[in-house]
């Protein structure tokens, strides 16, 4: 399943209410889940962004649907990349011709 990583950053509205965060967290895995991925891992982060999601979905179509609506309940603004395994790297270099 393709791997994709999320960068985060809070909005207004995301700092106003951060005691929800967790309760926002929760309610992504199991977004995810209902969508055939799944949030493999979350940090909160120093810096640029906020914190970083690290997520499996079936395809970049679905892992689109998840970043939408994450970012529409408006505590968040998602910045989301497809990235490729050491042996997906691996593969892919051995292709070239």
């Amino acid at each position: 399943m393709p791997t994709y990583v999320t960068l985060i950053k809070y909005t207004q509205k995301g700092v106003e209410n951060m005691k929800e965060s967790p309760a926002r967290l929760d309610a992504a895995k199991e977004l995810f889940k209902s969508m055939g991925g799944e949030l493999k891992a979350f940090y909160l982060a120093m810096g640029r962004y906020d914190a970083v999601v690290i997520g499996e979905g079936p395809d970049d179509e679905t892992a689109t649907k998840l970043a939408m609506t994450i970012a529409s309940v408006g505590a968040v603004r998602t910045e989301t990349f497809r990235v490729f395994t050491e042996d997906e790297y691996r593969k892919i270099i051995s292709e070239l011709p």
